[in-house]
């Protein structure tokens, strides 16, 4: 930081928020500038850059201002007990975000394989956001294909167990995913690779034959469709494109 401090406009383009939102915080104190110009404008230092991360932190979570403006001023609580509040607030909600990113996909999956369930088993196994009409859909988008054949005749015969043991396996592979993500691993890197020959593998096993042009295919949605990136992205940041562009560079190993 220069002696001078953060300007407004500079403050707003580093949290990448509005420079109104700033003025909004100002105005009821929640984030008031430690000096001015002598023209009378905003200067930020860096305590206060550290206190608006945690505003922009509890804001993601939900948190009404006047409840964050509590939080922050609260002198008995001291920088680490803040720490240890936002790990596990962050903790339960990648928790939250990763089972319904879990039952999100797997109805997806269902409306495209045509699930031999009841609905209240539907509903039990892939969550309250299931929605009978994506079945519908996916046999309009697929139904004259080979693969869509396939699979109707083996999920045909799948029960309640078999769809549990398929979404726990597939939460578990979700998991391996986020993790390589977080640690940086390169999409295009051998863990990533094998990550992505172990997605097509999972469909192979449980569907259908997916062959690298149909995972290309797939991959294609993952970046394309807002429905499967959304899907991806609550699982981790970035892990729709990370998937698709592992996928491609699984793709070309084998078939180089």
């Amino acid at each position: 930081m220069n002696s001078d401090g953060y300007s407004v406009g500079a403050v707003a383009r580093i949290a990448k928020v509005t420079v109104r939102t700033l003025h909004h915080y100002d105005e009821i104190g929640l984030l008031s500038p430690a000096g001015r110009t002598r023209a009378g404008y905003r200067r930020y230092v860096d305590a206060d850059l550290d206190r608006l991360q945690q505003i922009l932190f509890y804001r993601e979570l939900g948190f009404p201002l006047e409840e964050i403006a509590a939080i922050l001023d609260d002198d008995s609580v001291s920088p680490s007990e803040h720490l240890r509040r936002q790990h596990s607030l962050l903790t339960d909600r990648i928790k939250h975000l990763q089972e319904l990113a879990t039952a999100v996909e797997h109805a997806m999956e269902a409306r495209r394989m045509g699930v031999q369930l009841t609905p209240e088993e539907k509903f039990e196994i892939f969550g309250e956001d299931y929605k009978e009409e994506w079945e519908q859909e996916a046999e309009q988008r697929w139904g004259d294909t080979e693969a869509w054949a396939e699979s109707q005749r083996r999920t045909g015969a799948y029960g309640k167990a078999d769809w549990e043991r398929i979404q726990a396996e597939m939460t578990a592979l979700n998991g391996r995913l986020a993790a390589a993500v977080a640690a940086g691993e390169p999409a295009d890197g051998t863990l990533a690779m094998d990550l992505a020959e172990e997605h097509r593998q999972h469909i192979c096993q449980n569907f259908y034959d997916c062959t690298f042009t149909i995972h290309r295919g797939l991959a294609g949605l993952y970046v394309g469709d807002p429905r499967w990136t959304d899907s991806y992205e609550k699982i981790a940041p970035g892990l729709a494109q990370w998937l698709h562009d592992a996928i491609l560079a699984n793709a070309a190993r084998h078939e180089g």
